[in-house]
């Protein structure tokens, strides 16, 4: 199978990793983003980048002009503290920004799959024992987690009421080449950064929070297999909800030491206080997306952060690291 599909966020971490996957496919790949956090030298040669505001009009009349067979939506407001600290712009991205793009697929009367990039950890919370299952209790306790599971209530209103082929992916802490070294999400990648730099790891908390870490060239996978799978009817928000991970739980700690072994860098850590609106453990059950989307992942953990130090370590030393690297 193969068709036009439209990325938002397409030149970020992750959206430029789907869009390599799809350009490997065959697929007619086209982005939206706005480069606020994407880069240009993310996208591949043979995508068409149009720069712009998933909030704006002519983000929606792109849309309705495209005739896409499938839209991905990974465009978003990703950093828990930064939404903590501006919970307005948070929605006014993660909710207005994905209901902007909902309303001109409806006004289009074209019906791409409209596949939507949710978080698997954040969205649950703290209150149910990980690994959990899509039908977990859902509660937030960020205003990131909160906008991404108000935009998982609007793409199950319009897929029952207006018809539309929606689903969401509810990612796990995903790591790999081309995440933000300097930014404030991608603990990997932070960590990887001060590596390189000879610096100490800043660990936040006493560092026995766990995560479920999942290699971003997996994650691409999961998003064409699920542009590719067939679904049962749109109904209640978990039915065409897909938790996309390991299953794995790693500490901070854990995840420190695999990448010291990985690299054979000389442990240094400091610790700082614990950071509001961040969990305490998180990890899923993906047994939905294997049997339904035909998905699992192929990385393990050891070799993920080894193959993600050497491509930092080579962008920092000036080689060449192609745009499909993954």
């Amino acid at each position: 199978m193969s068709g036009r599909v439209l990325v938002t966020g397409g030149a970020g971490f992750i959206g430029s990793h789907v869009c390599d996957r799809f350009l490997e496919a065959g697929w007619a790949v086209e982005i939206i983003d706005d480069l606020s956090s994407g880069k240009r030298e993310n996208v591949d040669a043979r995508a068409r980048l149009h720069v712009v505001d998933i909030r704006s009009e002519t983000a929606a009349e792109l849309i309705d002009r495209g005739r896409f067979d499938v839209l991905v939506h990974l465009a978003a407001q990703m950093d828990v503290r930064r939404s903590v600290a501006d919970p307005l712009f948070d929605a006014g991205v993660n909710v207005l920004g994905t209901v902007n793009l909902l309303e001109a697929v409806r006004r289009s009367g074209h019906r791409p799959r409209f596949i939507f990039a949710s978080t698997g950890g954040a969205i649950y919370g703290d209150l149910a024992t990980p690994p959990n299952s899509e039908t977990t209790q859902k509660n937030p306790d960020s205003p990131y987690a909160a906008s991404k599971l108000a935009a998982e209530y609007y793409l199950g209103y319009y897929g029952r009421i207006h018809g539309l082929d929606t689903l969401s992916l509810r990612f796990a802490n995903v790591y790999g080449p081309r995440q933000d070294p300097h930014g404030e999400a991608g603990v990997v990648a932070i960590f990887c950064g001060r590596m390189l730099a000879d610096e100490a790891l800043t660990v936040f908390g006493d560092g026995t929070q766990t995560r479920d870490y999942v290699y971003v060239g997996d994650v691409a996978d999961a998003v064409v297999a699920a542009a590719k799978a067939s679904l049962p009817e749109v109904g209640a928000v978990d039915a065409r909800a897909f938790n996309i991970g390991t299953g794995v739980a790693t500490s901070v700690l854990d995840l420190a030491s695999a990448l010291f072994r990985a690299t054979n860098k000389a442990p240094s850590i400091d610790f700082a206080p614990r950071r509001p609106g961040e969990q305490q453990d998180s990890s899923l059950h993906i047994d939905k997306a294997r049997e339904t989307l035909g998905w699992e992942p192929r990385m393990s953990l050891d070799q993920g952060l080894a193959e993600t130090f050497t491509w930092f370590a080579a962008r920092q030393s000036g080689e060449k690291t192609p745009a499909g690297a993954s």
